[in-house]
Order: C-alpha cells, then sequence, then structure tokens
C-alpha cells in the first residue's frame, strides 16, 4: 500500500551508464533493479504524538519503535523514514540515501570526493540501531546527507555525531543534552 495514489507516469533513476546514473525519467521497469531509497531524519519534541501522526499520513505502523526513534521504511514512495528525540533542534536533521550494497556506496562515496566534495566515512558502526557503512557530506547550503549501506541490525542507538553547539555549551558549564543524530 503506497503512500501516494499512483501517478500515471512514474521518476526513477536513469539506469543508464554510471556518468548518467541519478538522472531521473519515466520508465520505472528500466530502473528497478538500481533504486536506493530516500533517507529522511526529523527531529522531533514528542515521540508519541509524531509516531501516531506519521502513521496515520503513512497508513503504517513503523517497522522499528524505541524509546527514542522510530523508522518507516516505506516502498511508495521508496523512504526510509525516521524520527528521534534525541537533542537536535525540532525539523529535518538530515536527508540521504540508503543503498543495497557496499558497491553502490563505495560508487557513490567515490562520485562525491571525485567531484571534490570532503565525506566523514565510517565503517561498521552502530547509529539507529542498525550496524553500517557511511559516508557523511554536507550540500552548499549545509544540510548534512548520509549516504550508507545497512549491514543488521543493533540493540543500541548507538554513535552520535556530536553537535559542536551542544559541545561548546556544556564545556562552559551549561547542561547541554548528551546527543546529536547520527542517522
Amino acid at each position: 500500500r503506497g503512500l501516494l495514489p499512483r501517478p500515471t507516469r512514474s521518476l526513477r533513476p536513469h539506469s543508464g551508464n554510471r556518468q548518467s546514473r541519478g538522472l531521473l525519467h519515466a520508465n520505472p521497469e528500466e530502473a528497478s533493479q538500481e533504486m536506493k531509497r530516500l533517507h529522511v531524519h526529523v527531529a522531533v519534541e514528542d515521540l508519541a504524538k509524531s509516531v501516531s501522526f506519521y502513521s496515520t499520513l503513512f497508513n503504517a505502523k513503523p517497522a522499528v519503535v524505541k524509546d527514542d526513534y522510530a523508522k518507516w521504511m516505506l516502498d511508495d514512495p521508496r523512504v526510509n523514514f525516521a524520527i528521534s528525540d534525541r537533542a537536535r533542534v525540532a525539523g529535518v536533521d538530515h536527508l540521504g540515501i540508503q543503498t543495497e550494497t557496499s558497491e553502490e556506496l563505495a560508487e557513490l562515496s567515490s562520485r562525491l570526493k571525485a567531484a571534490g566534495e570532503v565525506t566523514r566515512d565510517q565503517e561498521a558502526t552502530t547509529c539507529c540501531y542498525a550496524k553500517s557503512d557511511k559516508a557523511w557530506v554536507k550540500d552548499p547550503q549545509g544540510i548534512r546527507w548520509e549516504t550508507f549501506h545497512t549491514l543488521g541490525e543493533a540493540t543500541t542507538y548507538g554513535e552520535d555525531e556530536p553537535d559542536v553547539k551542544l559541545v561548546a555549551k556544556a564545556a562552559c558549564g551549561a547542561p547541554a543534552k548528551a546527543a546529536a543524530s547520527c542517522c
């Protein structure tokens, strides 16, 4: 069951050669084998209220629910949508692309580096109750993008990327929440 009504044509990543990959076109059959999953992580103030809202919006229950985190793995549109209440300001925390294979992640990371982007690479890191390999980058507006390949589940939320503002406040003696969102 999908989130949105089915359009008469669907935009999917172009499945041509490696250089043209990522362009959009209206032939879903041509690209279905190369489809990656968009990742959206939203920081929320009230997790229970947000789980209720997004469950209604998506007409689906979360695939993962923890005390501080919930995640929906939607197929239409193909999205890994996560929420958490882990100390960031409420709103979009970061965006990402979840790959199906380690090779896809390596190719995506290589493209970013070849374009002159600085990535922060992580191998077998635990984050968002999952083990993943990752490459982080910031876009020209400063929005954090996470490219990742999930290796398996984890029993803890895991590593968090420190929020510079929170660390600075804590260093000056002011109370600060311990963690920032990692995925």
